[in-house]
Order: C-alpha cells, then structure tokens, then sequence
C-alpha cells in the first residue's frame, strides 16, 4: 500500500535527522568523558525512555507470550548490538571530525543492500553496482591518506567504521527478519539493556567513577533521547513498511546533516578531499538505493536476484 511506503519513508528520515545529531553530541561528550561513563549514562536514560513509552502505550504484552526461539533471536540481537555499538561510538571517539566519521558510514548502507540480495534475496541489478563502486571510491578518497605504508595508508579509526558497518548490517536484517513478530519497541527496549548491562561492566573493567560534567551530562541526555530512543525506535518502524535498504536511501544523507551540524557545535570542517569523496560516498548511496526502489532503471537490464 502507498500509505505503509509513505509511513516507512517518513519513519527513515525522522531516523536520520535524529541520528545525526547523535555523531555531535556523542562526540562532544566523548571529549569530557570515559567511553564506559559514557556508555552508562546514554544506555540508561536510553532504556528508562524506551521502558517509559513502551509502558504507557502498552507495548511490554508481548513479554508474556514471547517464544523460545524469540529468546534466542533478543539475546542473540543483544550481542550483535553490543559489538555493534562500541565499534560506533570507539569510531566517533578516535576521528576527529564527526562529519568524516558519518561520511564513512556510508558503507553501512552498502553492506545492508548487498546482504538484502544475498541473505533477503531482494532484486539487484547493475545501476546498483554503479552505486556501491562509487560508494566505495568516496570512502576510500575520505579516508585516504597520502601515506604509502599499510598504517598511514588510511586515516585513524577507518578500521573501526567498517568493523562496524559489519556488524550493523547484520543486526538490521536480523532485525529486518523478526521486525513483525517482535514489536520495535520490545526490540530497542532489549538493544538499550544489554547495551547498559555492557557499560556498567567496562565501568568497572576500566574503574571509572559515576561522576561527570554538567555539560557532557546535557549532551549525553539529548543525544540519548534522539539516539537509542527515537532515531533507533523509528529506524525499526521503517522497517515494517519498506525494505532495509530503502530505509539507507534517507540515512545516506546523514554526513551532510552532520557536516553542517559539526561546523556550528565544533568549528571543525573536513579537507577538502574528504569532502569531495563524502559527497561521492551519498551520491554512490543514493543511486544505489534509489535503484533498489526501481525509481532509477537501466532500459533494457533486468535486475536479478541472488538464487
């Protein structure tokens, strides 16, 4: 139904406005606090708010009723989202300019489509090949160095965006799989607990104190609000409705949200080269993922699936 694409659309780009604002106020915390304190902090006031609504809008029935194999897919997503999240906010925390980080994340959206084809058996064809080879040039120019050794080839923390674009790839098509027999709110309830579970743990492991700034406090609870509360609970709508990576056709756009957004909070802007395979990395998404909504078409090609 037009109306369910409509609504899945809006949910992505809700998401990615929302997202983006999680690369600046992760960042500017990360610059006044330990990642583990970090962590505490954002996952609690993440899950109190996913357990707040869920509550209140009776969303936690399914609790009574869920099966073992339920079970095993929440407790499995939990670990996939654990090594999810600490590669992300460890990439937030080690390149410097929060745009360049998104820019990279790019390669996000790219995995999921190519894991749509070969795991969902969604359609692919060749102007989304098109797509993910210039996806993959622009992060490649970002990240590029000048360095001719395999340690100063690519800018530090580009491991970590791709370790983590792995793992998120994989969490959203489990999620993709499971999305109408588990709410989205039971599913980000489940991601926000282990996820507090985690950093209470490396609190500890690392023997950090409970105590921090005012203001990484200020940003952590609104980057907490916009993050593992709406822009994670509206990314799982969005999946109801329309296909993982017809959702990524929005949140491609992110690195310009968050290129803005980092010249006003930190006056920091990329080199001009990171820029130029930034804007490479969405126009790559874009044509990838507009594509894959048949909305861009070779006359002629036919798409094919992964058989």
């Amino acid at each position: 139904m037009k109306s369910d694409t409509f609504k899945g659309y809006l949910f992505a780009l809700i998401a990615t406005l929302a997202f983006s604002n999680v690369y600046i106020l992760s960042k500017a915390a990360l610059n006044e606090v330990h990642l583990a304190q970090f962590g505490v902090y954002w996952f609690a006031i993440g899950a109190l708010l996913n357990l707040v609504f869920a509550w209140k809008y009776k969303k936690l029935a399914q609790l009574k009723t869920l099966t073992k194999k339920q079970i095993r897919v929440l407790l499995s997503l939990g670990i996939i989202e654990i090594l999810t999240t600490a590669t992300f906010f460890i990439s937030v925390n080690v390149i410097t300019d929060p745009a360049v980080t998104s820019f990279l994340g790019n390669m996000f959206p790219v995995m999921v489509t190519m894991g749509g084809v070969f795991i969902l058996k969604e359609k692919f064809g060749l102007i989304e090949v098109f797509g993910i080879a210039l996806a993959i040039t622009g992060a490649f120019v970002i990240s590029y160095t000048g360095g001719t050794s395999l340690k100063t080839f690519f800018i530090k923390g580009t491991g970590w965006v791709f370790i983590n674009a792995i793992f998120a790839t994989v969490a959203t098509l489990v999620v993709k799989v499971h999305v109408k027999n588990l709410t989205p709110e039971l599913l980000n309830i489940n991601r926000t607990i282990w996820l507090l579970i985690f950093s209470i743990i490396m609190l500890f492991v690392y023997k950090q104190s409970m105590e921090i700034p005012v203001s990484a406090f200020k940003n952590i609870a609104l980057g907490a609000f916009l993050g593992p509360f709406l822009a994670i609970l509206t990314v799982y709508y969005s999946f109801r409705y329309i296909d993982a990576s017809r959702s990524a056709i929005f949140q491609s756009l992110k690195g310009i949200f968050v290129l803005i957004g980092a010249w006003f909070v930190f006056k920091s802007f990329p080199l001009p080269h990171q820029i130029i395979g930034g804007m490479i990395t969405v126009v790559g998404v874009l044509i990838m993922t507009l594509g894959q909504a048949g909305i861009l078409k070779l006359k002629g090609i036919k798409a094919f699936k992964k058989s």
